[in-house]
């Protein structure tokens, strides 16, 4: 149950879910009969309850991220405040989630944090994963009705639509709403609408969820957009907010890293010739070469370990585009780092940077929102001053031992934060790069970037409070080139909407650039500088066979 955490006897009694608005196509001929649409519908329910069986294999990260909103003649639904959750499904045990212990902001406000909430307001995230499932007491003729609409494309999978309304006297938090259906192996690839009939003393939001496609015939969970638009119920004057709710990492691969041990046995059992080291005779390491060394084990100990747990994106496309940009920095400004600078993508939405060794790590947050290749080399150049000061990571982690801890505690074993003395020296010599680089003549739209982050930065709170590193830094010289802010005119786009640049597999992790078409804004409302966005995917099927899939054991799943 999704619920509203409220003072006293309102705790966990409230439940939410949410709808969008679903585009419409002109109807398609009914199936030739009852009994035709009644064997559709018995597929339906069968292949339904393969999928929760499925499912519950795993323990995916789930990060749901809410915007409170009000109402804005001009622009819409604004932000007026932010919640943020990160954490593990335990699916196995139904609608668990076991959150990720998140830094507080230091000691008083960890002994503060139980008062604050117990007289605060906040979402109850074991609510947001029953929107993975219509019904997880499973879908059924017992208690629900279904009625063919029609047929319709969802990108390139074309889907049966049905409506599914709950019969009387089935009870409370039964799915009311559409189904939209592939139709190959009658799996659901996406629903919208909301658990019914509500509760005496609570109420349900409306949602809309998601399925990808991993495998032949496999579709996992994996976004889900949420709504109310003052919803009234116990809550005086309604519940206004939008929500957003991804789950990855349904697989970390630990077949695959054995497939890659076995071929390196196999490739020297198999050779003629015992192996030779080809190092160089004279391999031996100054000091300095050492702490270099010891330096870049640290780094690459990171590195691995958060990506095993989920966090840190394979290396893939996006990062060569981001190196492009790094390199566009370091050409102009006369730099030979060795080791070359490389970046990686943190899967997270909070907007955050740091360095690791010579590695840049940017959110995936903070690549949404970014409007601009100016803008994205602001955020790099930081980066990048970070490490030709000299400003190098904890040599603590190169020892092995320090990198065995549960996913949980990973946001307080791992830490990338620098100094304000660090972080101002660093701005300076970030300046310095950007006014010797392409991006010179192009600062004014970072600089318009900086001050709409400047802007939202008391309204959204959690969404501009990294967890493992640095805040997008408000580099005043930039800053003050920017013009100023004009929220109503279409034409400034200071900051994009979150979900703009980079779409996620929900099973391993491996992500691209999100291909859009450019759009000519009407409306003030329709910029939504750092909001939320309903998602409407573009639904594709994965050819191929569905090796690794079956390997995995109901109970093991992807478990850290």
């Amino acid at each position: 149950m999704l619920g509203w955490k409220w003072p006293a006897v309102l705790a966990g009694t409230l439940l939410f879910a949410g709808a969008l608005r679903a585009q419409t196509a002109r109807p398609s001929p009914a199936p030739a009969s009852a009994s035709a649409v009644d064997q559709v519908v018995d597929r339906i329910i069968q292949q339904e309850n393969r999928l929760m069986a499925r499912v519950n294999r795993y323990t995916p990260l789930v990060e749901i991220y809410v915007q409170n909103t009000k109402p804005n003649h001009q622009l819409g639904p604004v932000p007026v405040h932010d919640y943020y959750y990160l954490g593990k499904a335990d699916l196995a045990r139904g609608m668990v989630f076991q959150p990720l212990d998140l830094k507080t902001g230091g000691f008083v406000q960890t002994l503060a944090k139980p008062f604050k909430d117990l007289f605060s307001s906040s979402y109850d995230p074991d609510g947001f994963l029953q929107m993975i499932y219509p019904d997880r007491r499973g879908l059924d003729r017992a208690h629900y009705t279904f009625r063919y609409v029609r047929r319709e494309f969802l990108g390139e999978v074309r889907c049966l639509v049905f409506d599914v309304v709950p019969k009387p006297e089935s009870g409370q938090g039964r799915f009311k709403g559409r189904i939209w259906v592939e139709d190959r192996h009658f799996t659901i690839v996406r629903f919208n609408g909301v658990f019914a009939p509500a509760p005496r003393l609570g109420m349900y939001f409306h949602f809309d969820s998601w399925r990808i496609n991993v495998a032949p015939g496999v579709w996992l969970p994996a976004y889900v957009y949420s709504q109310e638009n003052g919803q009234k119920g116990l809550l005086r004057g309604g519940v206004r907010f939008r929500a957003q709710m991804r789950l990855w990492a349904y697989n970390l691969s630990p077949a695959a890293r054995e497939e890659a041990l076995s071929r390196i046995l196999v490739e020297s059992s198999g050779s003629s010739q015992p192996i030779q080291d080809q190092s160089q005779a004279n391999s031996d390491l100054s000091p300095v070469q050492a702490e270099r060394a010891f330096e870049d084990q640290a780094a690459q100990n990171v590195l691995d370990r958060l990506q095993s747990l989920g966090l840190l994106a394979p290396p893939g496309p996006v990062d060569q585009v981001l190196d492009t940009v790094v390199n566009n920095l370091e050409v102009s400004n006369n730099l030979n780092l060795q080791p070359a600078v490389h970046c990686r993508v943190l899967l997270t939405t909070p907007l955050e940077a740091f360095a690791v060794g010579h590695t840049i790590v940017l959110s995936r947050g903070l690549i949404d929102v970014l409007p601009d290749e100016p803008s994205l080399a602001t955020m790099l150049a930081q980066e990048l001053a970070e490490i030709l000061l000299g400003h190098s990571i904890e040599t603590k982690y190169a020892f092995s031992d320090r990198m065995i801890f549960n996913v949980k505690n990973t946001f307080h074993v791992l830490d990338f934060h620098e100094s304000r003395k660090s972080e101002a020296e660093a701005s300076a010599k970030a300046v310095e790069l950007l006014k010797n680089s392409p991006y010179r003549s192009s600062l004014a739209k970072a600089g318009l970037f900086l001050k709409a982050l400047q802007a939202e930065s008391k309204d959204l709170r959690q969404l501009i409070s990294p967890h493992l590193g640095n805040r997008p830094q408000e580099i005043q010289a930039i800053e003050q080139l920017g013009p100023q802010l004009q929220p109503t005119n279409v034409k400034q786009i200071a900051a994009l909407p979150l979900g703009s640049r980079i779409k996620v597999s929900p099973w391993n992790d491996q992500i691209r650039m999100m291909q859009t078409q450019p759009v000519a804004l009407l409306y003030a409302r329709e910029k939504m500088p750092f909001e939320l966005a309903p998602f409407y995917l573009h639904l594709e099927r994965v050819k191929g066979t569905s090796a690794g899939l079956s390997q995995t054991k109901p109970g093991g799943g992807n478990k850290p």
